[in-house]
This record gives structure tokens, sequence and C-alpha cells, in this order.
């Protein structure tokens, strides 16, 4: 439901045509901002957001425009937000339910998030850089 939505909102915000860094971007925020609304969650929370805020702010710190970049900055930024949610307690989302057993295990969300903004890194990097993979 909520990758759903965020997915669902970041192809409402993208233009028809190639979009560049600050498009994507902009979408990205519309995703976040979806998940925010459908799940109440906020940072803090041990949720997927714990790691989605600080990529996309990694994301918009890039201003070259340049995609590749842009995304290769996010995906540790999610990384370190996901990591981050070890030591919280669940407030939101079905790790909720577990209260303190939640504490001193990564967010589930928050780990796939990571794995998204990884991908987006990978697809979105030069193909000279994915090549010599």
């Amino acid at each position: 439901m909520l990758y759903g939505g965020a997915f669902s909102a970041m192809g409402t915000a993208l233009p028809a045509a190639r979009a560049d860094a600050a498009q994507f971007g902009d979408a990205l925020t519309a995703g976040l901002d979806a998940i925010v609304r459908l799940g109440a969650a906020a940072p803090g929370d041990k949720t997927m957001v714990d790691a989605f805020i600080p990529a996309l702010t990694a994301f918009r710190t890039v201003r070259a425009g340049d995609l590749g970049a842009a995304a290769s900055a996010a995906a540790p930024a999610a990384a370190a937000g996901a990591w981050s949610t070890i030591p919280m307690q669940a407030r939101k989302g079905r790790a909720s339910y577990l209260g303190h057993r939640s504490v001193g295990h990564m967010d589930p969300g928050a780990a796939s998030t990571t794995l998204l903004f990884r991908s987006l890194a990978r697809v979105a990097a030069p193909a000279s850089a994915r090549t010599s993979r």
C-alpha cells in the first residue's frame, strides 16, 4: 500500500518526457509525501521514512542536475537511515506490534527503501560506470 501510493504519486509528478534530476527529486518528494500521508509516519517512528528522508535530502544536495550523481548520493544516505532504525522502538507499522522487541532490529521498510535507492543509483549511473562493475 505504501509503495503503491508512493509510486503512483511519483508517476503523476514526473513529466511525460525524460526527467532531469530536479524533476526526479520532485517526484521523490511526492512519493515521500504519499508515504507520510498514508502511513501517518514521522521521522523516528522506525519506518521507511527514516531511510527515505535522508536519501531525498542527499539526492537534493547534488546541484549539478546529474541524476546519476544525485542517485549515487542518495543510496548511502538511505542505508545510513536504515541502520539508524536499529536502536529505535517501532511506533508505526507492523513492527510496532512488537513493542520493545523491535529494538535491535533494522526496520524492514527502511531496509527495502535502501534497496530501492541502491537500484536507482545503479540504473541512473552512466553506462560506462555500469559496464565497469
